[in-house]
């Protein structure tokens, strides 16, 4: 494991453009996981797009681990999900305690019929790794040592000075994505900052190797028995013998000392000793604290520079927000860069920044309700929380409030076309729910603009301004009609390169389906 996080994946080596001035259409600063992600997405658009990283290999720790059915489904597209999940922990269920007493347990897929599992965990440098072997797979220029120490916005490009161990240079860029992370100095640059809360609570992260009869279930513990822990801990499991535990410390702490070894050591060991009866041999894999923060950037497009990820917006790590939301960014701004580039409006980057602020502020306030419900600011609300969690054992109407960090969803965009009276999870705006289809499923087809047809006459091509959409069919078995026709005799379905809808319609009215189209690239 240590030489994964010493070699060089992408070492620096000299590059022409340090001996002349060169502009790129797309330079994205950062190699983790969001630039890597819409490095790759542009590549496979036909888009050439410069990585500029001040690293040159994967980071240290396992960081963000788990990661959503959604995210899987972009991996997926990507050509990257199959080796991360195989290597992966999936997991399906959690399992809430209260004190000694288990409240509930919870089931997160119920359904069959979805080629993505609900949830993987998997170390961060697993996925990065795998990113960077994709992305020079598809001849993705990745730098590394390359350092933006300065940037310029001019009229139609981005100027940037860039340091490496040769010195600095000059590089342009037709449009700059900031994917740096949430000590962004891009957006430190550019005099920009976040609005938002930070909590007044930090949480222990301790990756602990060892070998345990736990399931692989998420268990989350409100007031746990063992002595230490404080107000809360988490405990799942990852690759490899590791195994995630998470403690609540408070806001009053001195980080040093509980960063200390030994009385990281004294909370583990009262964990296992309670839940085991014994302390099996364990090693101290990675440490690190955490504060709770919820707060994201005014605007995600400052004229031609872009954020994305947590440069952009910042949310507790319970609810596994921060990196999944972060390549649900680029997955949304991937295919419309690649349109502005070709000549369409800029008006497509605007609805990028629109949509992801709204999906930012979806998140920090799940995210919030989560702090709120972890950490009770009063007495009143302690009672209150204690008493959901008494009520939560016995009815199940309570359990709907318990909230140990709501796990992450793809955001439902607002104010899209809706023509249909059919089942709400495919309804406008959301993502594509996947389905069986033949021997395949319903997103492998879903690799740029379609019309999904279910018992209603459609063109096998629709052309309007340059984009070209194509009809995909599915037969009406029993998943297809449960998830996109409910009641409905039939429904035709508007899809954008992201794979959400559009608009969706009881039957093909060209007029109606041009004008979503075009709506949805930026021209009325």
């Amino acid at each position: 494991m240590t030489a994964i996080f010493d070699t060089p994946l992408y070492p620096y080596v000299r590059h022409p453009d340090q001996d002349r001035l060169a502009r790129d259409p797309v330079i994205i600063v950062g190699a983790g996981p969001v630039g890597l992600t819409l490095a790759i997405d542009l590549a496979l658009k036909g888009v050439k797009a410069v990585v500029l990283d001040d690293n040159d290999r994967v980071s240290t720790g396992s960081r963000a681990i788990c990661f959503a059915k959604r995210t899987l489904e972009i991996l997926d597209r990507l050509g990257v999900a199959a080796p991360l999940i195989a290597k992966g922990v999936q997991w399906n269920k959690g399992r809430v305690f209260f004190g000694e007493r288990e409240v509930y347990d919870f089931t997160l897929l119920a359904e069959d019929g979805h080629k993505q599992p609900a949830f993987i965990n998997l170390q961060q440098y697993y996925l990065e790794a795998a990113l960077v072997g994709r992305a020079q797979e598809l001849g993705v220029d990745i730098r590394g040592r390359n350092r933006v120490m300065g940037l310029e916005q001019r009229t139609d490009y981005v100027s940037l000075t860039v340091e490496t161990p040769d010195g600095p240079y000059l590089l342009g860029a037709d449009w700059l994505i900031a994917c740096d992370g949430a000590r962004s100095p891009t957006r430190d640059m550019m005099g920009l900052g976040f609005e938002g809360r930070v909590f007044e609570d930090n949480f222990l992260i301790a990756d602990v190797k060892m070998r345990a009869d736990f399931p692989t279930e998420r268990w989350f513990w409100f007031e746990p028995p063992f002595e230490g822990a404080g107000q809360s801990a988490l405990l799942h499991k990852q690759p490899d013998d590791v195994w995630r535990i998470d403690f609540q410390l408070g806001w009053d702490i001195d980080r040093e000392a509980e960063l200390d070894p030994t009385r990281i050591r004294a909370r583990v060991d009262a964990m296992l000793s309670s839940q085991t009866g014994t302390i099996p041999d364990y090693d101290l894999e990675w440490t690190s604290i955490y504060t709770f923060q919820c707060r994201r950037m005014a605007r995600f497009r400052q004229d031609r520079v872009l954020f994305a990820g947590d440069a952009a917006h910042q949310v507790s790590p319970f609810g596994a927000r921060g990196a999944n939301s972060g390549i649900q960014d680029v997955d949304n701004l991937s295919w419309r860069l690649a349109l502005v580039l070709d000549g369409r409006s800029e008006a497509l980057l605007d609805a990028y920044a629109t949509e992801r602020e709204y999906a930012a502020d979806e998140n920090i306030l799940a995210s919030t309700r989560s702090t709120d419900f972890l950490t009770p600011k009063s007495q009143i609300s302690q009672i209150f929380r204690n008493a959901v969690l008494d009520l939560a054992a016995d009815h199940a109407f309570a359990r709907p409030l318990v909230n140990s960090g709501r796990l992450s969803v793809p955001c439902v965009y607002p104010d899209l076309a809706d023509g249909l009276t059919g089942p709400m999870p495919t309804r406008p705006g959301v993502a594509c729910v996947d389905a069986p289809v033949g021997a395949g499923y319903l997103l492998d087809h879903l690799q740029g603009f379609h019309l999904l047809a279910l018992g209603c006459d459609a063109p096998d091509m629709l052309a309007d301004n340059g984009i070209v959409v194509t009809r995909i069919d599915a037969a009406l078995t029993e998943q297809i009609k449960a998830r996109y026709l409910g009641d409905a005799p039939s429904a035709l379905y508007l899809i954008r390169p992201d794979q959400h809808v559009v608009g969706r319609w009881p039957n093909f009215d060209e007029t109606t389906v041009r004008n979503a189209l075009r709506a949805a690239i930026g021209r009325e």
